[in-house]
């Protein structure tokens, strides 16, 4: 496959689209947008495939590769939404900002959305490495030595990140209704 080829490459992309996918959707927190990430990851991939050395998993260089492309695709939103609102406040623009949207993941039942949703967006509200630690692990399912490898830091400092991410949650969960 690191020579570019296309069979190879296209079973890679059957084999790992829905892992991709799933983990980008964890973040993105939006079917479309998910859908369009996961693109872009998969031309990443075929662009450095030349790239990956093996020494990690490339299920772990995937990882990687959907876990920042996702963060870009963030930090590119919160980008332009603070742009509309600057513009909104000059009158330039007339289009109201969004907040979180009411997001939908397939894997949950009609009567427990509404508790998804407010655990999806509790979740949203983690700081960053917190943020991607929990996803990896709590709805990607890899062990803590995986989300240590895929986020290249120490197994300790993902039981802290995770411990942290539990009690921020739990605070947050305990009081779904304030700012704070």
């Amino acid at each position: 496959m690191k020579d570019g080829d296309d069979a190879a490459f296209r079973e890679l992309v059957e084999a790992r689209q829905g892992m991709v996918y799933n983990t980008v959707l964890g973040f993105l927190q939006n079917a479309e947008d998910a859908e369009d990430v996961t693109q872009e990851v998969f031309l990443k991939v075929f662009e450095s495939i030349g790239n990956f050395k093996g020494e990690s998993a490339l299920s772990t260089w995937l990882y990687r590769i959907a876990v920042t492309s996702s963060l870009e695709f963030l930090r590119k939103k919160r980008r332009k939404k603070r742009f509309a609102f600057v513009l909104s406040l000059f009158g330039d623009s007339n289009e109201p900002l969004a907040d979180l949207p009411d997001f939908e993941h397939p894997g949950v039942r009609l009567d427990r959305r509404e508790n998804a949703r407010i655990l999806f967006k509790a979740v949203a509200g983690l700081p960053e490495n917190q943020r991607i630690a929990f996803t990896l692990h709590k709805m990607e399912g890899l062990s803590y030595q995986e989300v240590a490898d895929v986020m290249d830091t120490s197994l300790s400092a993902v039981e802290s990140l995770l411990h942290r991410a539990r009690l921020n949650l739990r605070k947050t969960l305990e009081n779904p209704f304030s700012d704070g």
